[in-house]
Formats: structure tokens, C-alpha cells, sequence
């Protein structure tokens, strides 16, 4: 058994990942911590604090007793602000901490993409444009070219949380693009793990969202990554490894 330890930031879509683990029947196990949160706000300011060091070593530190193979800071918006090289600053902390590899989800993204050989993709963001387009950056930075991105102006993690199915599919449908070889959903705060196979179905292509690919990187940190159904194209695809 895997177990992939996750720092996720507040209350809004973490029983994703319990209801990903019972699923599962106990193949991986996924602890959640929450992370303290200063203001919930998709804001610059608000998730550099959000995502400061202090703030996952009390997470890690509350994390340690499960003894997780792998540790994800779970948050997308709070480890792209502060850009890649303070991203990878960010996860490597956390793994001095607990003493095991450590990523974030934003990271995920871009390795994501890497292994599934992705050059063009969407965004089907939550946030709203100033802070999408950190996002954009990011993945930029990363080698992928963005060619359409859509951002939907939602301020908060509690009311991302609160999204139906039906509207996180039309919210993907809107942000594709033909000239786009996936679409990316980056928002933690999203339930996404039982409607990944749903969303491809929708635009006909590869989606990866915030919480299947937090799952699909901390996996791929303890070892190779088990194909896993109703999760997408990203778990159906061999050479999961590091």
C-alpha cells in the first residue's frame, strides 16, 4: 500500500480525496491535513500568504504520524504565485520536513503534461483573471503554450467547492480550443476525481484537473503509478514513472 500525504489549504473539495481512497479499496492511501488559511481569497496576496513556509510546517508536522511514501502541498493557486523556482523551493521545504519527496500541485501540472507529451492546452480556471494568468506563467515557463484561457471570476475556495458537475463541465467546454490537446482545470477547491471520465467525454480530449493530478504526482514520487480507473487518460497511460 501507497500512502500519499496531501497539505490541502482550508474546507472546500478536500473529501475528493477520502472518497478517491475508499473507491480504491484501500490500494492507496491518501491522509489530508488542512493547512491553516489567513483569508480565503483568490488573491495574490492572500495565497502568498496561504502558501508561506510557516503555514506547511505545522501541516507537515501534523502529517508525519501517518508516515506518508510521498508528500503534495494540495493547492494550485498557492504554489504557482509564487512562480517555479519558488515552487520547487516550497515542496522542497516540505520534503526536509517529513523526510520523503515532496511536489505541489502546480508542479503536477507541468510534469503531467510532460509525460503525456502535451504541447498545447487550455485553462478552465476558476479564479479570476489576475490570478489565472499567474497560472498561465507558470505553464509557460513550463514549455506548454496556452492558446486559450478561460477564467471565470470565482473569489473563493468555499464557493469553487460548491460547484455541481454539470457546471464544472460547462465551465471546461467553454475554455477549449480545437487547436488545444488537453484542457487543464486547476483548482483544488474543485470537485473533479468523480467526473474526470465525464469532462473528456465533453471536449473529446485529455482533461487534467487540480486534484487527479496532486494524486498522480505524489504516486509517481513513491513509485511507479498504478493504472487507476474513472481517472482520465493520465492514468490509463503507461510509462507512469519517474
Amino acid at each position: 500500500m501507497v500512502t500519499v500525504g496531501l497539505l490541502y489549504p482550508g474546507h472546500s473539495a478536500e473529501d475528493d480525496y477520502p472518497a478517491l481512497e475508499a473507491r480504491l479499496d484501500g490500494s492507496v492511501k491518501l491522509p489530508v491535513v488542512i493547512t491553516s488559511v489567513g483569508e480565503d481569497a483568490h488573491r495574490v496576496d492572500a495565497l502568498l500568504d496561504l502558501g508561506r513556509a510557516e503555514r506547511l510546517a505545522e501541516g507537515a508536522a501534523e502529517l508525519a504520524p501517518s508516515r506518508p511514501d510521498a508528500v503534495m502541498w494540495a493547492c494550485t493557486s498557492g504554489s504557482f504565485v509564487f512562480g517555479p523556482e519558488g515552487a520547487t523551493i516550497q515542496a522542497a521545504g516540505v520534503a526536509q520536513a517529513l523526510g520523503v519527496p515532496a511536489s505541489s500541485t502546480s508542479i503536477a501540472f507541468v510534469d503531467a503534461c510532460r509525460m503525456l507529451g502535451l504541447k498545447r492546452v487550455a485553462v478552465a480556471a476558476s479564479y479570476p483573471e489576475d490570478v489565472a494568468q499567474h497560472f498561465v506563467r507558470f505553464l509557460t515557463a513550463g514549455g506548454l503554450e496556452v492558446v486559450s484561457m478561460g477564467s471565470n471570476g470565482i473569489v473563493t475556495a468555499a464557493e469553487v467547492g460548491t460547484l455541481a458537475p454539470d457546471q464544472v463541465v460547462a465551465m471546461v467546454k467553454a475554455a477549449d480550443h480545437p487547436d488545444a490537446e488537453a484542457v487543464l482545470v486547476p483548482d483544488t477547491a474543485m470537485h473533479t476525481l468523480e467526473i474526470v471520465d465525464d469532462l473528456e467525454a465533453a471536449v473529446g480530449k485529455p482533461v487534467l484537473t487540480a486534484n487527479q493530478v496532486t494524486v498522480w504526482k505524489g504516486l509517481q514520487l513513491a513509485g511507479p503509478v498504478p493504472s487507476l480507473p474513472h481517472l482520465g487518460t493520465l492514468f490509463a497511460t503507461r510509462g507512469n514513472s519517474e
